[in-house]
């Protein structure tokens, strides 16, 4: 790790709404002020267009062809001919630059009244959605007094835009482990903590009198000179695990200290880190029983995270051991987040940054340039805020700590750089993207994150990933309201004879774990075996019914086969759920055969 000027000692391992209506509506896209710790984050399905205050008006769209979808006078026919079936006075106001309708509701409806209208047009096959008309208000900021210093979050050149992600998640449900030093009691933080374990085996790296134990408290990892090893100086403790934690999940919207970025989420602190460093086979057996696995001698975890951080390392390349062990957490479900490291060299010789199946994370400044001490390389998947103190101490990164300079004292806040800073930020991301999505995979997870990134402001030689992590772009996409969740492709190999002339074959796709709906450039795969493809008509179906014609029969297209990729805009449709391609042989004397097809979102 890089800490401010006076603490410079690395880190690092030593070896290496009415819950009726409108259940396919977004997220509200009104900004609310965040949600205290424990409490539900923002419904995914919100029925009002503010609390307690049914709809006023609808945003109705009308599928491609339909005659409402181009004509008022359709529209408004239709408008009244719903209220007539609803027993409400429906009225078309007018035509939005989407194409859509906006359709008024009339006076003193109820939140049934507004369910018995949505129902009604949901029940025609020509409407491709109905969603309320929200009324949206201005993006509210934490009352925490420190947040204006947290430029990391929401300055416009290089912050992450994580306010925008609130609207969305706060992080609520989802446990991170922070693989690091341990925990000091901190007021602005303690209540995100969730019991977590002691996993340094050596008495003397543990520095707290005894091995491992399930008390996590962090008594301080201070060395006298030449501890380590000759030449050293001597250091304070550095609190690290806790300004990592409070970057994380400090506790936002209490009127005090700084905002944690998954403030809903709930921390398990895990010690692994003390006097000169911590081992691999601390760290393994950390990663293995903060995902769900089982270590020897130790309770079974009652707090299994689904996001990990490790703001750790060390040279060298990844060992197959701390690879085995992060294998195995990603296979349980959990998302593991590492630091690049800090020697502004490339991450391929640093561990666990160069290993497989991780979020890798260098580090960036004030403006978006790649900090001067941040690892770089391939292995970077991404960016984050890490900050640079060296010339500007306000310039770093804002968070939880102790002013204890060996034993804890009082807590308080300082700003600390480094990749170790830069990691918790996407991995409260993560947490954030895991609340707002339950399913959501590892893969899932990373794909989206660097999907959605921005370009960096400034420069990375080196290399610096998929560029610098934007939370609101993020979790728009996985709450299906934006964005994209990245390239994902589903298949299906089972070959179909297409009978001549006769009754068409339908071949089906079951999708799942994508969330939201899917993209306005839905790629659709086609391999098809045929004498004279002029005689196929081909149609991608979707989950509802809907179909999407890909290919007509024509005379004048007497060539062999169909293997072709079509796109469809298919962004009304609901992605997860079961589609199908279905193709008909309209001639006589010509046969062929559905190979395969796919579909990639």
């Amino acid at each position: 790790m890089r800490t401010s000027a006076s603490l410079r000692r690395k880190l690092i391992s030593v070896a290496a709404v009415s819950a009726t209506l409108l259940t396919a509506a977004t997220t509200v896209a009104a900004a609310q002020e965040p949600a205290p710790p424990g409490s539900a984050a923002v419904p995914t399905a919100q029925t009002e267009t503010a609390p307690g205050t049914p709809a006023e008006r609808l945003i109705v769209g009308y599928r491609s062809g339909a005659a409402e979808a181009t004509s008022n006078k359709a529209a408004k026919a239709d408008a009244a001919a719903k209220g007539d079936k609803a027993g409400e006075n429906l009225d078309f106001e007018r035509r939005l630059g989407s194409g859509a309708a906006l359709v008024g509701l009339g006076g003193d409806v109820t939140t049934k009244d507004v369910a018995d209208v949505v129902a009604a047009y949901r029940a025609d096959p020509q409407v491709a959605y109905v969603v309320p008309d929200r009324l949206n208000r201005p993006q509210a900021t934490p009352d925490d007094p420190e947040y204006a210093k947290q430029w990391d979050l929401f300055e416009s050149t290089a912050g992450m835009r994580v306010p925008g992600a609130w609207d969305v998640a706060t992080g609520t449900g989802v446990t991170v482990a922070v693989i690091d030093t341990g925990y000091v009691a901190h007021s602005d933080l303690a209540a995100n903590i969730v019991p977590g374990y002691d996993f340094i085996s050596d008495a003397t790296v543990a520095n707290d009198g005894n091995g491992r134990d399930g008390d996590p408290a962090d008594p301080g990892d201070w060395t006298a000179a030449n501890e380590c090893q000759a030449g050293d100086p001597a250091y304070g403790s550095s609190w690290h695990g806790t300004h990592v934690a409070g970057t994380i999940a400090a506790v936002t919207g209490n009127g005090k200290g700084v905002a944690g970025i998954a403030h809903g989420a709930k921390v398990s602190p895990l010690r692994v880190l003390g006097k000169c460093g911590g081992y691999d086979s601390d760290i393994i057996d950390a990663i293995t029983w903060a995902s769900g696995g089982a270590v020897s001698g130790v309770p079974a975890n009652a707090h299994i995270a689904k996001v990990i951080n490790m703001s750790l390392g060390g040279g060298g390349s990844c060992t197959t051991a701390t690879q085995s062990a992060i294998n195995a957490a990603v296979s349980r479900g959990t998302t593991v987040v590492v630091a690049a490291g800090n020697s502004n060299v490339n991450a391929a010789n640093y561990s666990p940054a160069s290993c497989a199946n991780v979020v890798s994370v260098a580090a960036t400044d004030r403006q978006g340039n790649r900090s001067y001490y941040s690892n770089y390389g391939t292995v970077v998947d991404i960016a984050a805020p890490g900050g640079e103190t060296n010339s500007v101490t306000a310039n770093g990164i804002l968070s939880t700590l102790n002013s204890g300079a060996q034993g804890p004292s009082a807590e308080n806040y300082a700003y600390y750089q480094g990749t170790s800073m830069a990691a918790p930020h996407i991995a409260g991301l993560a947490a954030l993207m895991k609340s707002a999505d339950a399913s959501l995979t590892p893969a899932q997870i990373e794909s989206a994150i660097k999907t959605n990134a921005r370009a960096l402001p400034g420069t990375c030689s080196g290399g610096c990933g998929a560029g610098l992590a934007d939370a609101a772009k993020t979790l728009q996409a996985v709450s299906g309201s934006g964005g994209s969740t990245g390239d994902a492709t589903f298949t299906s190999t089972t070959a179909l004879s297409i009978p001549d002339a006769g009754s068409a074959v339908e071949s089906p796709i079951t999708v799942t774990g994508r969330g939201g709906n899917a993209p306005s450039a839905l790629r659709v795969g086609v391999d098809i075996t045929h004498t004279y493809r002029g005689d196929l008509v081909i149609d991608l179906v979707a989950p509802d019914g809907s179909a999407y014609r890909l290919k007509s029969a024509s005379g004048s297209d007497s060539a062999d086969d169909v293997k072709a990729t079509y796109t469809v805009n298919a962004s009304t449709e609901a992605a997860d759920g079961t589609w199908k391609l279905r193709v008909r042989d309209t001639a006589a004397q010509d046969t062929g055969r559905l190979n395969s097809w796919s579909l990639t979102f």
